[in-house]
């Protein structure tokens, strides 16, 4: 099994939405056995809350259901368990860098590294904006999300 792990600052924005959009993915093409999906934040400060409702809401409107999804902090056994641990932005990524043991650095990759022509950015945050931002948020999330499923299915021949 192929393990997936979202992350960015409190786990209420931008990682429960790609948890959703990507859990909902790999559901849709029949890989619930092969990937298995979750995401976290490197703060507990809204730990056991559900995502920002913006989020669940412009979720909802395409069809994507993000309301199971909890609000957790990343443990350290979280580094050893996802095969894939990706970060929303790069202070996230450099914060994972320095937190993570050098045996498990490899796995930690910027999320829009799968994206086609957004290698190297960051997944603006939305919190403090509007609901525009909120919308290209998901877009990008979304985006990433087909392109990082195909990524997974070559290199595992899944």
């Amino acid at each position: 099994m192929i393990k997936v792990l979202f992350v960015c600052t409190g786990n209420i924005c931008r990682s429960p939405t790609a948890d959703g959009i990507f859990k909902t993915m790999v559901s849709k093409a029949g890989m619930d056995d092969a990937i298995k999906v979750d995401s976290c934040g490197l703060s507990g400060y809204h730990a056991g809350e559900q995502a920002d409702p913006r989020s669940r809401e412009m979720a909802a409107s395409r069809g994507y259901d993000l309301s199971l999804i909890r609000s957790r902090k990343i443990t350290s056994s979280d580094y050893s368990e996802f095969d894939y641990i990706l970060a929303m932005d790069d202070g996230h990524l450099a914060d994972m860098q320095n937190q993570c043991p050098s045996q498990y650095r490899d796995k930690l990759e910027l999320f829009l590294d799968y994206h086609p022509n957004r290698k190297g950015q960051s997944v603006p945050d939305p919190y403090y904006g509007g609901a525009n931002g909120f919308k290209s948020v998901f877009d990008m999330i979304e985006e990433t999300s087909g392109a990082l499923l195909i990524h997974i299915r070559e290199k595992h021949g899944i």
